[in-house]
């Protein structure tokens, strides 16, 4: 009929568009979801968006990281059990055992701040994962770099009438370790007490799914923490690589000059992967960078030890040894 206005039936229906939902059939007005839901396959109703986190429950990725965590923090226990069993032999004592002691330790609790960086984040953990990690790095570094100054200096007081005999033994070991622990200290401390990390909700990267992540609150205190420990890996790096070629009964520095230049590889090929990606495998990123630079620490460093301790007990004297320091 003329004038008339059109049945409702012979509207096309046109469906509302993803986070959209329609609670009457064929009608043209469509609801919005809140922000942390979406709509269903149907748009007639809001379901809750999911949660995206490394989950232990969820996530393979999350149990192999655990499984490896425990097994090196294991492996890094034997290793220290070994050392003490073995305290007084020559190749133990050859390069300042309390500071291996130290840095087997450090090894052991950087393997176990992954778990940190595992599960549903919260504030606190978000506090702690950045600053622990930094902390412990920064004790181990800062003992490799004290290992490689003991080297450099004993080699100089083996000269008469050399003024730097009175640096050999512990006073110099802890003076370095102290003060270079101490400034990562204050770097977390300052970062903590101004803009400290927090729980986040990210609604907006992803359509139906929320991003449960760390904000790391101040960018300059993150990029502090490991820029310092980019500055001691570096400095560590150069020492042992010029002290490697001294002769030494032990020379720990050919080793430390390899761990550095792992430790170094790895967190420079870590920064643009972990800047490229999101949400969880963010996080992974950077719990396979903690474990695979930790590993290398203690493969470079220990395993050589091992060897000779476990296996061939007989290059493990005094004679040996001094053979060695004098080619």
């Amino acid at each position: 009929m003329s004038g008339s206005s059109p049945h409702i039936c012979c509207y096309e229906c046109v469906p509302c568009p993803d986070g959209h939902i329609s609670n009457t059939t064929d009608s043209e007005n469509c609801m919005k979801c809140r922000v942390e839901e979406w709509s269903n396959e149907k748009k007639d109703r809001c379901v809750p968006k999911l949660a995206d986190f490394l989950s232990y429950t969820e996530d393979t990725i999350a149990a192999v990281y655990s499984s490896g965590s425990i097994l090196c923090c294991l492996l890094t226990f034997f290793i220290l059990g070994v050392f003490g069993h073995f305290k007084d032999t020559p190749i133990v004592k050859a390069n300042n055992r309390n500071l291996s002691y130290l840095l087997l330790v450090s090894i052991m609790l950087s393997f176990l701040c992954v778990f940190l960086f595992l599960g549903r984040p919260s504030d606190v953990t978000c506090r702690l994962r950045m600053t622990s990690f930094g902390v412990i790095f920064s004790v181990a570094i800062s003992s490799l770099l004290a290992k490689s100054i003991i080297v450099c200096v004993a080699f100089k007081a083996t000269k008469p009438g050399n003024s730097w005999k009175k640096w050999i033994g512990t006073k110099l070991s802890n003076s370095v370790i102290s003060v270079c622990s101490i400034v990562q200290i204050k770097i977390c401390v300052v970062w903590l007490s101004t803009c400290p990390p927090f729980q986040e909700e990210d609604t907006h990267s992803f359509q139906d799914v929320i991003i449960i992540q760390c904000n790391e609150g101040s960018v300059i205190g993150f990029y502090s923490v490991l820029g310092y420990l980019g500055i001691l890996a570096a400095v560590s790096f150069m020492i042992a690589f010029l002290a490697r070629t001294l002769p030494d009964s032990f020379n720990e520095a050919k080793y430390i000059t390899f761990s550095m230049l792992v430790f170094c590889s790895v967190w420079i090929a870590m920064i643009p992967a972990y800047l490229s990606t999101k949400g969880k495998y963010m996080v992974a990123v950077a719990v396979f960078a903690i474990m695979t630079s930790s590993a290398g620490l203690l493969s470079c460093i220990f395993f050589p030890k091992c060897y000779i301790i476990l296996c061939r007990p007989e290059l493990n004297t005094k004679i040996v040894l001094l053979e060695n320091k004098t080619r």
